[in-house]
Order: structure tokens, then sequence, then C-alpha cells
């Protein structure tokens, strides 16, 4: 990967002038090549990493795995096309092993995670299966830590 992108994948937010210094080139250079980026669609959105075991959200993370018959003109992509367009799915990836896509999706509640699995996913034509993961706790996301790293206790030493 180019490391303009490595550095913008590490903080979206460092300026063209510092990622110029970082890359020892122009600030010019590297505005014309992150607007390149953005118009050819290798960029596709600036986010924060936001810790929501922080907040108080009412929000339910659920990862799914769906097995799913191809189609014959289109195999996995006009399924999982379907499937990407419901407002519940967050991120989804085609994966090896014994489940095809693998979701990430969320909910007001439980019952809203389950709704959507047993009503729209698991009844759409081409789905073969579901097994559903709720999400309890989050330790890293998208390579971010979570939790600062606290400073180990030192041991009391007695005489």
């Amino acid at each position: 990967m180019d490391e303009l992108l490595k550095l913008l994948r590490r903080n979206a937010l460092e300026t063209p002038s510092n990622l110029a210094k970082m890359l020892n080139t122009s600030e010019d250079e590297i505005k014309t090549r992150i607007a390149a980026y953005e118009r050819s669609g290798v960029i596709r959105a600036y986010q924060a990493i936001v810790n929501e075991d922080q907040l108080d959200l009412d929000r339910v993370r659920a990862v799914i795995e769906v097995r799913i018959t191809p189609e014959r003109e289109g195999g996995f992509d006009q399924v999982a096309g379907r499937i990407s367009r419901f407002a519940e799915v967050e991120s989804m990836f085609l994966v090896s092993g014994a489940y095809d896509l693998l979701l990430f999706v969320a909910g007001r509640t439980l019952r809203d995670v389950a709704s959507f699995v047993s009503e729209k996913l698991a009844s759409m034509e081409g789905v073969i299966s579901t097994a559903t993961h709720f999400m309890l706790k989050t330790y890293k996301d998208q390579g971010v830590l979570m939790e600062t790293e606290k400073a180990p206790e030192r041991l009391k030493v007695t005489p």
C-alpha cells in the first residue's frame, strides 16, 4: 500500500503540510494525490473510530456468518448486494471457510437484531443458513486499542 494511504489510515486529520514532511515531498503533491484517491474511489470516506463502550448508547452489535447459494449470473455478488442494502448492515465481507459472508450489524435491542436475522436475512432467497454472535465488549477496532494501558501497579514491599 502507498505510504500516503498508510499515514491517512493512521490519522486522516493529519495536515497535508505534515504529510509532505513525512514523505519528503511537496504539499501540493500530497493534495493532488489525495484528490486523485478520492475521485477514483480508493478513499471512500473519513471516519472517527469511537469507543462506544464509553458511551451510554442503546445499541446492540452482532457479527453474523451467512452461508449463501451463489446465483448463476453474478455468483455471490448478487445476493451480497441485496444484503448490503439493509440499514442494519454496517460492514460485510466475502470470506473463505464454512460460511460465505461475514456481516457486522447493529440494532437498538437484541430483539431488533434477532428480527433482522429471522425476518429479513434468513428469509432471503439464496440464504442457506446464519450464525449470529453478539458483541459484548470491544478491545480493539480497526487497529486501535479501546482501553488505554494502565501503568502496572507496584507491589508493596514489606520487610
